[in-house]
């Protein structure tokens, strides 16, 4: 079986993504291989094909239980051999399975990380054919990434003890040069070849949103789009419970997940996200890695998270069967203060030195100001997530919010030399607050206690407000004019670029919001006709498949999948294996009532 065949058998696909197929060559040659693949993009394809092909059995090192089940779930539906070995099993199916595995039962065995380290396990890997070892989630190796896991610097080691070292590979969704560099070493991957996809997805729309009241707001995104289904990110537990409660009183299936919760509860509230009886799950962080649902229409976070990473992670959570989906992010400045909070307050690692540990923080810092800049740039947001990873973007995509906005540049050259001025003058020595009260005339405490009333500048831009002063801050702070020191308070400072400010002739441009002219927002498309009523048709009988086999709708086909067959209304058994998702398991499984129930449509 050629790797063509095994895609399209198993996985119901007639061709691979981006990246795929160079990455499954350099394994099934024996070379390692490092992949950075957005959310989506079919990172597991990468590995899962060569397990297919490869004579033995493929190791996997996963970071949660939840990923792997769910990951488990979906190869068995596809008429994959494969099992997970980890502490949700009893001691009993810990053994049976690794019979089974002894047997040659299995083509892939998902594990958790310190899973490697146990006696038992050992002995099994010093006796099985192991023909590859995928590391999924490969960033959590990396002290420098966002989901540190001290057992992954563990894997290198293990990899080494086997009679026979297999080529390795390293999959993740966001990963910085610094956390790439470290996945290299770390690993002690050898020779391996580099795959980065790139990050955009161009399902996904962009929007940030500053709301006067983020309930309303929320309500209101949730009740557009009936029906569908949403994940809605929160950064504390605290507000994880007042936000579900909330739309739950609005009528709102929802339910929430978060790591006070018993575990019993959150395995409920999981699966019945997973299974559609709640649409909206209301979360931390703590839900999310490795849930591969693909009908998630919409991700809003009702915080900003702490860095860029966080972010597109979870907003990428959004949209995997590449439909049209919108991540959409609420912000205000107290979500800056909570996230400075958790970080000057956060417990340090056990296992790292006092200086590591303060570059780790003062990382950190620099990272919400990237998240800060994220929700108050007023220039395209996939432009500005793409470059934030390292990646050339062009400065329109005409599908996030800010592009599609009706914005209007006004010439700031007279306030930004009166921001240079005034910082200059009172010795780079304070940040944005203090600054804009001063140029707005305000008397406040620290314009008092710091005499700044008796600036030049005091109230020199007393017809605007202090977050219109704020905003032209930010703007020099985009353009490189002005830059933020490092700290958890950060101070305004001077670049080269300011002299140019003052006795440069061109205007400086900034674009700002237009009062007279709404903005054009991205809606979904969506099928209409009878193509919807046949989707909405296929969409029943997938629940009810799914019920029967005591597993998640999507796990049966993918909205993805019952829309096109919605559009070509597939006949025969072959052309039902044409449509893209229908591989020869779920063809045989499932191809006989759906059929059925399009050609009785």
């Amino acid at each position: 079986m050629t790797k063509e065949e095994a895609l399209r058998t198993y996985f119901g696909y007639d061709a691979f993504r981006g990246g795929q197929a160079a990455a499954i060559d350099a394994l099934l040659s024996g070379r390692d291989v490092v992949a950075v693949m957005p959310t989506g993009a079919g990172k597991s394809v990468c590995y899962q094909v060569p397990a297919l092909l490869l004579p033995g059995i493929t190791i996997v090192v996963s970071p949660l239980v939840s990923l792997m089940r769910d990951q488990v779930t979906a190869l068995v539906q596809m008429g994959v051999p494969a099992a997970y070995l980890n502490s949700s099993l009893t001691f009993r199916q810990y053994l049976l399975a690794l019979e089974r595995a002894r047997a040659g039962r299995y083509k892939i065995i998902y594990v958790a990380p310190e899973r490697l380290e146990t006696e038992g396990f050992r002995s099994f890997a010093e006796t099985a054919d192991i023909s590859l070892v995928a590391v999924d989630e490969a960033h959590c190796i990396s002290q420098w990434g966002q989901d540190f896991r001290p057992s992954y610097l563990n894997i290198s080691a293990f990899v080494n003890s086997l009679p026979k070292r297999p080529p390795v590979g390293a999959f993740t969704a966001t990963a910085t040069p610094d956390v790439r560099g470290d996945i290299l070493k770390l690993l002690e991957l050898k020779d391996p070849l580099s795959v980065t996809t790139g990050f955009d997805r161009e399902n996904l729309y962009f929007e940030v949103q500053q709301p006067s009241s983020k309930r309303a707001a929320l309500l209101e995104l949730v009740r557009s789009r009936p029906g569908k289904c949403g994940i809605v990110y929160c950064a504390t537990r605290r507000t994880v419970e007042e936000v579900c409660g909330f739309l739950q009183e609005e009528g709102i299936a929802a339910t929430r997940y978060h790591a006070g919760l018993e575990a019993e509860e959150r395995l409920k509230n999981q699966e019945d996200f997973l299974y559609d009886r709640a649409v909206v799950m209301v979360a931390t962080n703590a839900f999310g890695m490795g849930i591969d649902k693909s009908d998630v229409r919409y991700v809003i976070h009702y915080n900003m998270p702490k860095d860029m990473e966080s972010y597109y992670q979870e907003a990428g959570r959004a949209g995997r069967d590449d439909a049209p989906s919108s991540c959409i992010l609420l912000y205000s400045g107290q979500d800056v203060r909570t996230a400075q909070f958790l970080i000057e307050h956060s417990e340090p690692r056990e296992e790292l030195d006092a200086v590591t540990a303060a570059r780790l923080r003062e990382r950190d810092r620099e990272r919400l100001r990237q998240m800060e800049g994220y929700c108050r740039t007023r220039r395209c947001l996939r432009q500005y997530i793409l470059q934030y990873f390292g990646e050339f973007a062009p400065d329109y995509c005409g599908t996030c919010y800010n592009c599609l906005h009706n914005f209007e540049e006004v010439d700031i050259s007279r306030e930004a030399k009166l921001i240079v001025r005034c910082v200059s003058e009172s010795g780079q020595c304070f940040g944005a607050g203090v600054i804009a009260e001063t140029l707005c005339g305000a008397v406040t405490d620290k314009v008092r206690k710091y005499h700044m009333d008796r600036e030049s500048t005091y109230g020199a831009l007393r017809e605007l407000t202090q977050a219109e002063v704020r905003e032209r801050i930010h703007c020099l702070l985009e353009e490189g004019v002005l830059e933020a020191s490092s700290g958890p308070y950060p101070v305004l400072r001077l670049t080269e670029k300011a002299e140019d400010v003052v006795y440069g002739a061109a205007p400086l441009l900034m674009r700002t919001d237009r009062e007279d002219r709404p903005a054009v927002r991205l809606v979904p498309t969506e099928l209409k006709g009878e193509d919807a009523e046949l989707f909405r048709r296929l969409r029943v009988l997938r629940a009810k498949a799914a019920r029967f086999q005591g597993i998640p709708a999507y796990m049966v086909f993918s909205d993805k999948t019952l829309r096109e067959m919605a559009v070509r209304r597939p006949a025969t058994m072959a052309q039902l294996r044409a449509v893209s998702g229908v591989g020869s398991a779920k063809a045989e499984r499932y191809g006989r009532q759906f059929l059925e129930e399009i050609q009785s449509f």
